[in-house]
């Protein structure tokens, strides 16, 4: 596999004839850290979502290791986000399924043998510090318990790509610092590309990082 995970040329990406994204072109290599900084309705979690194909574009090209997402079918995307972890801002659990079940699902959806599901599920929820509750249902965590589920499932399979939107947005610090020294540890020990957007950088993050930031719809690499 190449050393570039995310490619994007003159891209643009919008909604119904309005632009949103206009003429982006960046690359984001393997292992890199990357935060996309922007005021709200910037377009920051637009142009994530381009990335696991939610969006596509309207103009210029985007590779996601090295898939190229111009009109890309059903099968070939749900093979690529197998190798993609997503941690979204509303969590996105499953509620009538155990935060077990939950973290285990990238792990059900890849045929992966049932031992090996709970064993990889129970060792994420002691990381996030939420494995004497593997048994309860998301509605009766709290909502920054929510997250570090959501952070553990988008990590089970251990992914090539983190694609997280405002992951601590609402957070208390005990949480917000779990998720930061997760994502971190992802980076370091297991060579995950991350991409983090989110209004803004947390003073305590500690690892190098590339930082861009979207401004009228455009996208600047701060450097």
């Amino acid at each position: 596999m190449s050393s570039v995970v995310i490619d994007m040329s003159s891209l643009s990406l919008g909604y119904g004839g309005k632009p949103v994204i206009l003429d982006a072109t960046a690359s984001i290599e393997a292992k890199d850290f990357v935060f996309i900084v922007g005021k709200s309705g910037s377009g920051k979690s637009t142009l994530l979502k381009s990335f696991y194909g939610e969006v596509e574009s309207v103009s210029g090209s985007l590779s996601v290791c090295g898939v190229n997402m111009k009109n890309i079918v059903a099968s070939k995307l749900n093979i690529l986000r197998r190798h993609i972890g997503i941690v979204f801002q509303d969590y996105r659990l499953i509620n009538e399924w155990t935060i077990e079940k939950n973290v285990m699902l990238p792990l059900i959806v890849n045929g992966f043998a049932k031992t090996i599901c709970i064993n990889q599920a129970q060792k994420l929820l002691k990381h996030v510090k939420l494995l004497h509750k593997a048994g309860k249902y998301p509605l009766e965590l709290s909502g920054g318990e929510q997250q570090r589920v959501a952070m553990a499932r988008a990590l089970a399979h251990n992914p090539v790509l983190i694609l997280a939107d405002e992951p601590t947005g609402n957070l208390d610090d005990y949480s917000s610092e779990v998720i930061w020294n997760l994502l971190r540890s992802a980076k370091e020990f297991l060579g995950t590309t991350v991409i983090v957007v989110t209004h803004h950088i947390p003073s305590t993050i500690n690892v190098n990082y590339k930082h861009f930031f979207i401004d009228d719809g455009y996208l600047h690499e701060i450097i």
